[in-house]
């Protein structure tokens, strides 16, 4: 009698095992995909030069996490001629102005996971057959230190000592790269959207300032 419940109990601790190692081991699964930014963008032209970068975070479960997974989506626009998006979310204008939708997808099999929607508008000059927008933004750079140097914008426009400011027009929606070029010692960007060291980028909806000091 002892062996059949000793066998028993041996049998119920193993399916209790089983169950355990199964439930720790449930693969994690993606619930969720937000793209950013968010609240879309505007372009001034329909010029495929131009353009700005979009991230998508996915969120998953088992365990809760939530990573960056710009490269793994599916991206789609809902008008690919007013706006194309690439593989890595490098959203640009096409050929025509107007208005178009872009988003995420990512199939979690059995599930089909859709981001959010991020609006893009693409509004120029009546040459690009626009309607003629506002006036385009100012990008205004102020070169300020101790240290002698310039500053230098891509696309041209932008060239600058220390000591001083200049400012040149842009398209709206356009991105310039500026690049100080100091004698030594750069300290630092104010105004940047992003920065690499004596880099700055700027995506231009707006007039900017930006300020570079170098020390």
């Amino acid at each position: 009698m002892k062996r059949k419940w000793f066998s028993l109990f041996t049998l119920i601790a193993a399916a209790v095992l089983l169950f355990s190692l199964g439930s720790c081991a449930r693969n994690q699964h993606l619930v969720s995909i937000e793209i950013q930014p968010s609240a879309g963008a505007t372009f001034g032209a329909a010029d495929p030069s131009i353009y700005i970068d979009f991230q998508a975070f996915g969120t998953y479960i088992h365990p809760p996490q939530t990573v960056n997974i710009t490269n793994q989506v599916d991206w789609q626009s809902d008008n690919p001629q007013v706006v194309q998006v690439t593989s890595s979310g490098v959203v640009s204008p096409n050929i025509n102005c107007g208005i178009a939708n872009i988003f995420a997808t990512f199939t979690d099999s059995p599930n089909d996971i859709v981001s959010n929607y991020a609006t893009i508008t693409v509004d120029g000059p009546a040459s690009s057959g626009c309607t003629p927008a506002g006036p385009q933004p100012i990008l205004t750079v102020t070169v300020t230190g101790t240290t002698s140097g310039n500053v230098t914008s891509s696309p041209a426009g932008i060239s600058c000592n220390t000591g001083s400011s200049c400012s040149s027009q842009f398209t709206t929606g356009q991105t310039v790269t500026l690049t100080a070029t100091p004698a030594s010692g750069f300290q630092s960007w104010d105004g940047c959207n992003t920065t690499d060291g004596a880099s700055c980028t700027v995506f231009l909806e707006n007039s900017t300032t930006v300020t570079a000091t170098f020390n």
